[in-house]
């Protein structure tokens, strides 16, 4: 017997919980830390990434800001440091959130019964004017867009877009891009000069169709979002809010950093090679949820490795990091010191003074 998803009230118990296609949306999670200098095009707070082409004067700064609406603790803010002198031809610059295509299936794209998604959020900025936002789906090089207005400066605003289904479009069922979100602070004329609110075929001229505000023009202009959400439907309902926890997970699906923390261990016990190579040190960390794909490993700061009996290496290390036999679910790493340990000791691999990590990436 099928169940009903409908209640007595009439109401879609399916769209209570998990209806947030957007991860990090309240900008809480800042895995990398909360504040980046000269920003082009780079992930910043967890699952925001910043995205530029052809700037060639203008610099961001983005940060995590405690400015935010009522309900919201934490805004992920751009301030305009460097100003672009013109914004010309084959220019842009925007904020990008990336969605997994095997969790955008019940979209039902490239069929008759396409459904609509509702975009929303709160955005603050310093110019006022017309914003573009685009939706562009990778597995189809498609493209729609919309626009949103600033009425007031320096104020909170709430605002909604909905974007059609797409019955000619395709999101494949994998662990690729699906869609991207784009919010615009400006774009070159080129880029702009041909209409992208229905659904067609990408090109480099409806990238950000409507947009009219060149924020990055203006130094130390700003521009701040939270409160992110995309659901099925063409109605935005209030912002689902989940634990830190659940949403630290399920953005370490995608970007998993560990460090950061003084006098922490970073690994399970390594043991260096041997054999003329008493200065690589191998270990394994073990990962706290799937990763979307085999991450690119990486590092920084002061890491150094530490013996079983607690003396510590006096330099950190040479590097590089490099992976070994990493998987989805654990990451094996080699570690290069400068310093020889004697075959089969015990060796750490430990943050001395709270600026070394050891970092995974499986970002789209």
């Amino acid at each position: 017997m099928a169940v009903s998803t409908i209640d007595p009230n009439g109401l879609n118990v399916g769209q209570f919980g998990n209806r947030n296609m957007v991860l990090n949306g309240s900008m809480a999670v800042a895995q990398r830390g909360t504040s980046f200098t000269s920003a082009g095009t780079q992930y910043t707070l967890d699952r925001f990434k910043t995205e530029q082409g052809g700037i060639d004067n203008a610099l961001i700064n983005v940060t995590q800001d405690s400015d935010a609406p009522s309900g919201f603790a934490k805004s992920l803010k751009v301030t305009v440091a460097t100003a672009e002198t013109a914004v010309a031809d084959n220019e842009y610059m925007g904020l990008v959130h990336i969605i997994e295509a095997q969790d955008l299936q019940q979209l039902d794209y490239n069929t008759a019964a396409a459904k609509s998604v509702t975009l929303s959020f709160w955005v603050k900025a310093s110019v006022t004017g017309v914003y573009a936002v685009a939706n562009y789906t990778a597995d189809g090089t498609r493209i729609i867009g919309a626009t949103y207005t600033i009425n007031s400066a320096n104020t909170w605003e709430y605002k909604t877009v909905t974007y059609a289904g797409d019955t000619a479009g395709q999101l494949d069922d994998n662990n690729g891009a699906g869609f991207y979100l784009y919010w615009y602070f400006a774009a070159g004329p080129d880029r702009k000069s041909s209409s992208n609110t229905s659904w067609g075929a990408y090109a480099g001229t409806n990238l950000a169709s409507g947009q009219e505000v060149q924020l990055i023009e203006t130094v130390n202009a700003t521009w701040q979002i939270t409160g992110v959400q995309l659901e099925l439907g063409d109605t935005a309902t209030p912002f689902e809010h989940i634990s830190y926890g659940d949403q630290l997970q399920k953005c370490q699906r995608y970007y998993y950093q560990i460090g950061k923390e003084s006098g922490a261990y970073m690994s399970n016990v390594g043991f260096p090679r041997g054999g003329g190579f008493l200065d690589l040190v191998y270990a394994t960390v073990g990962f706290p949820t799937e990763m979307r794909a085999t991450p690119t490993l990486g590092y920084g700061g002061n890491l150094q490795g530490v013996t079983y009996s607690g003396g510590y290496s006096a330099v950190t290390t040479t590097g590089p990091v490099v992976g070994d036999g990493r998987g989805k679910k654990i990451g094996g790493m080699r570690v290069k010191f400068p310093s020889d340990w004697t075959a089969g000791d015990e060796v750490f691999i430990k943050d001395q003074d709270g600026t070394g990590f050891i970092s995974y990436d499986a970002e789209l």
